[in-house]
């Protein structure tokens, strides 16, 4: 039986140590969002960058590789984020997945940063040179692919009329709800965004639905 000292058992140090590591790649990772989303990849500085966490350049280069590797790894936790939101669960109907794009759009109004440096990002990497080029030209691509299924699926359920142009709703979908995202990052007083991207997208959905029975 081991000997009772009377001490308290120290934290394991390696434990403690991966701690601290976690915590602050992620305040490098919420910090270049707010840097990527005012100043854009190109004019944002990893020096700047690691001035606003409280470390040296070097310290932050311990974690990330380059502003590239940074810049891919912001993008790749969004990413995932937007992933468990829209594609974890399939929906019951097309009418259900328009629900969970409003979510996303409601929850995107608490995470402003996020949505500056999207804008700031797409707009930026329309540059083949630009290193989010490809990530952005495969998120468009993936994501239509998802809602041109769905809308497919639910022609096919009967929910949505047999003549619906598929892909260009889907299009329709990602450049409103796009487009108003752009809108509300300039003044977000300017509107409600979800209730604006909900009414287009019910009115859209009203022109595609089945005529019921």
């Amino acid at each position: 039986m081991p000997e009772n000292t009377g001490r308290t058992p120290r934290k394991s140090a390696g434990r403690g140590s991966y701690a601290v590591g976690d915590a602050r790649r992620q305040k490098i990772l919420d910090t270049a969002v707010d840097h990527f989303g005012q100043w854009g990849f190109h004019a944002s500085s990893l020096a700047r960058i690691a001035h606003d966490c409280g470390i040296t350049q070097g310290g932050l280069l311990h974690h990330f590789r380059s502003k590239e590797d940074l810049l891919l790894s912001v993008l790749a936790q969004s990413e995932q984020h937007d992933e468990e939101s829209l594609f974890s669960v399939d929906p019951d109907s097309y009418a259900d997945y328009l629900d969970t794009l409003v979510a996303l759009i409601e929850e995107n109004t608490r995470r402003p940063g996020i949505v500056r440096m999207f804008n700031v990002l797409v707009g930026e990497s329309g540059n083949i040179g630009h290193p989010a080029h490809e990530y952005f030209r495969e998120r468009y691509a993936r994501v239509l692919r998802h809602t041109v299924a769905l809308l497919e699926e639910g022609v096919r359920r009967g929910e949505l009329r047999a003549d619906t142009d598929c892909p260009a709703v889907a299009q329709e979908h990602l450049a409103v709800m796009d487009g108003l995202q752009i809108q509300w990052a300039l003044d977000p007083s300017s509107m409600d965004m979800p209730a604006r991207v909900g009414a287009y997208l019910r009115r859209r959905y009203a022109e595609i639905a089945a005529p019921q029975e």
